[in-house]
C-alpha cells in the first residue's frame, strides 16, 4: 500500500470508507495521526470476497473492476451475503477469497450470481444524513457452476448487535484502487461514535474505495475463515467524509432495522418499511479522546440521588461537568455545572466525599492560592458559593493533593488524605463544614513523597480502612492497604518503574457498578484514552473503555 497516504484520492473514494467527521454532525474535524494503523495486505478470508458487475454475462468476460466488497452470513439456504447498501442493485456476481491471478473460472472458491437484493427502501444513495444509518444490504446468491451454495463452500459469518460505540474490530475488504497488487487488506482498529449518526468510525489507513460493503469483525477465526461481524464499511456519504480520504471509515450500527432487514433477506421477503426512517435513541457518548486530553481533574461521588456513583471532570478551560453513571459500570449523560471560567482553572486538587452529612456526596477543591472550599451536595445544590475552610494565603497552597475517603471514620467519607509538596503526608478525620477535624501526620516531609504525581483511594481490599493509589513519576502504581490515622499501611506494588502508567494523567477511585462498593478506578492518560478498572483490588480489575484514544 505504499500510496495509501496520497493526498488527493481518486473520486472513486467517495463509496469507500474515509475521510473526517462530517461537518454537520460535529464541529472542527479529525486528523491523520503519525499512530494509526494501516490496512496490510494479506491472502484473504474464504467467507469474504468481492462483487463484479456486468452487462450481460460474466462468463463471457463481460465483467467490470470490482466495485465492492461482502460476506456470506448464515441464512437458512446457505445463499447469503452482507454488503452496504450503496453497493447493492444491478447484475452482479460475488467472488468469495478472490484471487486477481485466476480468471473468474478457476477463483478458489467459485462465483456466484446474485439473484436479488434485499435493502432499505428507505436509504438513498451516499446519503448525508440520518437515513446513512441504513446502509447495509444483503444478496442472495445462485449456486455456483457447480451447483453448491455459497455457505457450503467457504461457511458462513455470524451477525450480532453493535455492542455500543467502543469496540475492538479487524475489517477486511479488497479496495478497487491504490491497490496495485488488487489483493485482500485486513486493519486491526478501534471504534467509536460517530456524533448524531447511529454509526461508528474507526481509523486505519489504506482502507480506499472498493472496501465498501467490507466486514467489522469482533471476533476471526483466521484458520476456519470465518467469524462475528458487528458492522461493515458504510454509512455517512457511502462510508467516507466529504474530504474522501482513505484514513476514516464508517459503519453503520446493527440494532432492530438491520436486523429486521436480515431476517426479511433470510425469508425471501420484500417488506416496505413507511416513509420515513425514525433514528433510534443513540447510544450515550462520553466524547473523544482528543476532547479528553483536556480532563485536567477528576472526582467520583454520588451526585444524583440515585446511589450510583457519577464522574465530575474539570477541564483545562475551568469548566466543570458532571458525568451521570448507569450503575453498570457506563455513563448515560451529562451535566454542565460551570462554563469554562478563571475560576475553576485555578484548582489544583479535588474530592469527593460527604463531609458535610447531606443526602448526596459533597465536591471539595483546593486552589493554587490556598483557598479550600466544600460544596455540599454539589448535584442538585451546584457550585454556588460552597462553603470556605482556608482563605487565600493559607497553609494549602502548600497541599499538592488531596483525596477523601474513610481513613479511621468507619463507613464514612468524612476523612481527607492530603500530599504536601514537600512529601508530608496527612491523615485528617471527621472533616466537615465548620474546619479539617483531628489531624494526623502519616508521613514527615521527605524526597519518596515529592514523586507521586497522582492519589487516589478507594475500599480496595475490603476492610474497614480505605486503601490509598499512587501513581510515581517513574510510573510505577502502589497500594497502601487500609490507610489510617497511625499509617499509612502496608505497601504492595500493582505497576512496575517505566510501565504503560507514565502515560496516565488523572485517575479517582468510585462505586460505578452494583455492588456498592467505591472500588472502581477511572483513569485519564495522555492521549485521552478514558478507562475503567471494575473491582480492583490488590491488582487492577477488569478494563473497559469509556473514551477512545486520540
Amino acid at each position: 500500500m505504499a500510496s495509501a497516504t496520497d493526498p488527493a484520492p481518486p473520486p472513486e473514494a467517495s463509496d469507500a470508507s474515509t475521510g473526517t467527521l462530517p461537518q454537520q454532525a460535529v464541529p472542527g474535524a479529525l486528523r491523520a495521526t503519525a499512530d494509526m494503523p494501516t490496512a496490510e495486505h494479506f491472502l484473504g478470508l474464504k467467507s469474504v470476497g468481492t462483487i463484479f458487475t456486468y452487462a450481460k454475462d460474466p462468463t463471457t468476460g463481460d465483467m467490470h473492476a470490482h466495485r465492492c466488497s461482502a460476506s456470506v452470513v448464515e441464512s437458512p439456504g446457505h445463499n447469503l451475503i452482507l454488503t452496504a447498501g450503496h453497493c447493492a442493485g444491478g447484475k452482479a456476481v460475488f467472488v468469495p477469497s478472490y484471487r486477481t491471478e485466476f480468471t473468474l473460472d478457476k477463483q478458489p472458491y467459485g462465483f456466484y450470481r446474485i439473484a436479488d437484493w434485499f435493502a432499505e427502501s428507505l436509504y438513498v444513495h451516499n446519503s448525508k444524513k440520518a437515513d446513512s444509518d441504513l446502509d447495509f444490504a444483503f444478496g442472495g446468491l445462485q449456486p455456483s457452476q457447480s451447483g453448491k451454495n455459497a455457505q457450503d463452500v467457504v461457511g458462513a459469518n455470524r451477525l450480532l448487535r453493535t455492542p455500543g460505540y467502543l469496540n475492538k474490530v479487524t475489517m477486511v475488504g479488497y479496495p478497487s484502487s491504490h491497490n496495485p497488487e488488487d489483493r485482500a487488506v485486513r486493519c486491526p482498529a478501534q471504534t467509536e461514535a460517530l456524533p448524531g449518526f447511529y454509526q461508528i468510525q474507526a481509523k486505519c489507513r489504506g482502507m480506499w474505495g472498493g472496501t465498501s460493503g467490507g466486514p467489522w469483525f469482533s471476533k476471526v477465526d483466521w484458520a476456519a475463515g470465518t467469524g462475528d461481524i458487528i458492522g461493515n464499511v458504510g454509512g455517512y456519504n457511502g462510508g467516507g467524509n466529504d474530504a474522501n480520504v482513505d484514513w476514516l471509515t464508517y459503519s453503520p450500527m446493527y440494532g432492530d432495522w438491520f436486523f429486521r432487514l436480515y431476517d426479511e433477506a433470510k425469508n425471501n421477503q420484500h417488506i416496505a418499511h413507511g416513509s420515513s426512517y425514525q433514528q433510534p435513541p443513540l447510544p450515550f457518548s462520553m466524547g473523544s479522546g482528543g476532547t479528553w486530553t483536556s480532563a485536567r481533574l477528576l472526582a467520583s461521588g454520588e451526585y444524583t440521588g440515585d446511589n450510583k456513583g457519577d464522574l465530575i471532570v474539570v477541564w483545562t478551560t475551568g469548566e466543570v461537568t458532571l458525568y451521570t453513571g448507569d450503575g453498570e459500570g457506563g455513563f448515560v449523560g451529562r451535566r454542565r455545572l460551570a462554563a469554562p471560567n478563571a475560576t475553576w482553572k485555578n484548582v489544583k486538587s479535588l474530592t469527593g466525599g460527604d463531609f458535610s452529612g447531606g443526602s448526596g456526596s459533597d465536591l471539595m477543591a483546593v486552589w493554587n492560592n490556598g483557598e479550600v472550599r466544600n460544596f455540599p451536595d454539589v448535584g442538585t445544590q451546584g457550585l454556588a458559593g460552597g462553603i470556605k475552610l482556608a482563605g487565600a494565603g493559607s497553609v494549602w497552597k502548600s497541599a499538592a493533593q488531596i483525596s477523601g475517603g474513610s481513613f479511621g471514620t468507619a463507613n464514612n467519607v468524612t476523612d481527607l488524605l492530603v500530599r504536601w509538596n514537600d512529601g508530608e503526608v496527612t491523615d485528617y478525620t471527621g472533616v466537615g463544614d465548620r474546619g479539617f477535624g483531628t489531624e494526623h501526620r502519616l508521613l514527615k516531609p521527605n524526597t519518596a513523597w515529592k514523586q507521586a504525581t497522582l492519589v487516589t483511594a478507594g475500599n480496595f481490599t475490603g476492610g474497614a480502612n480505605w486503601d490509598v493509589l499512587v501513581r510515581w513519576s517513574n510510573g510505577k502504581v502502589s497500594q497502601f492497604r487500609e490507610t489510617g490515622p497511625r499509617s499509612l499501611g502496608r505497601q504492595i506494588q500493582m505497576a512496575a518503574p517505566r510501565s504503560t502508567w507514565t502515560r496516565a494523567a488523572a485517575m479517582t477511585a468510585g462505586s460505578y457498578d452494583s455492588d456498592g462498593r467505591p472500588d472502581d478506578l477511572v483513569v485519564r492518560r495522555t492521549d485521552g484514552e478514558t478507562t475503567m478498572y471494575a473491582h480492583t483490588g490488590t491488582a487492577f480489575g477488569a478494563k473497559s473503555m469509556l473514551v477512545a484514544p486520540k
